[in-house]
């Protein structure tokens, strides 16, 4: 993805964002990620560019992470809608967002172990792959919680439990199973963008 582009949405859907979210001490928490990669980005694109493919993967994990700031992850409008149309209890937009957090930290971890030569052996890759972002999803599950500590009643919109006493377990589920899809749908693609990378 062009250089260009990525600042230009990135930017746009972050100023929008920013503008009379649900609650600002929810938005912070959620879009804090999202800057921090983007600050890393830029300190690295030059001396280690990415693959246009996990460019476009950290964006739309950003973008996820930003509309879920703000209007809470609990309240965000289509997936109201959509717990109408599927009769669901819950507004499952944190579900989408977790399903990420084990899609482009898998594709991260890829790139990085493939570039650096890490692992030997595509298997050994893949294991320590999951393992790792099984590790990231229990650790942003354990910050979640350090917060709601530290901040009382006011983090409740940045848990976005709705009520669900497995909430924890789910979304580290679901972080699991877009690892696994990242591997098992991604890997191709991506390998054909590292040729490139490789050769330019």
């Amino acid at each position: 993805m062009q250089r260009r582009l990525w600042i230009l949405l990135f930017t746009s859907v972050l100023l929008w964002s920013a503008v009379a979210p649900k609650d600002y001490f929810t938005w912070l928490l959620e879009v804090l990620p999202a800057l921090i990669g983007a600050l890393v980005l830029l300190q690295t694109e030059r001396r280690f560019p990415l693959t246009g493919l996990l460019y476009g993967l950290i964006l739309l994990h950003s973008i996820i992470l930003m509309v879920g700031g703000h209007y809470t992850y609990a309240e965000v409008p289509l997936f109201d809608q959509v717990k109408e149309w599927f009769g669901w209890q819950r507004n499952n937009y944190d579900k989408l967002g977790h399903f990420a957090q084990g899609l482009v930290p898998a594709m991260i971890a890829r790139e990085l172990l493939i570039r650096h030569a890490v692992v030997n052996g595509a298997h050994w890759r893949n294991l320590f792959i999951v393992c790792f972002c099984l590790a990231f999803s229990a650790l942003y599950e354990l910050i979640e919680w350090w917060v709601a500590l530290l901040a009382g009643g006011s983090a409740e919109a940045f848990l976005g439990t709705q009520g669900d006493i497995w909430d924890t377990q789910s979304d580290m589920a679901l972080a699991l199973l877009g690892a696994i899809f990242a591997l098992t749908t991604l890997t191709g693609w991506h390998d054909r963008q590292l040729s490139r990378l490789q050769q330019t």
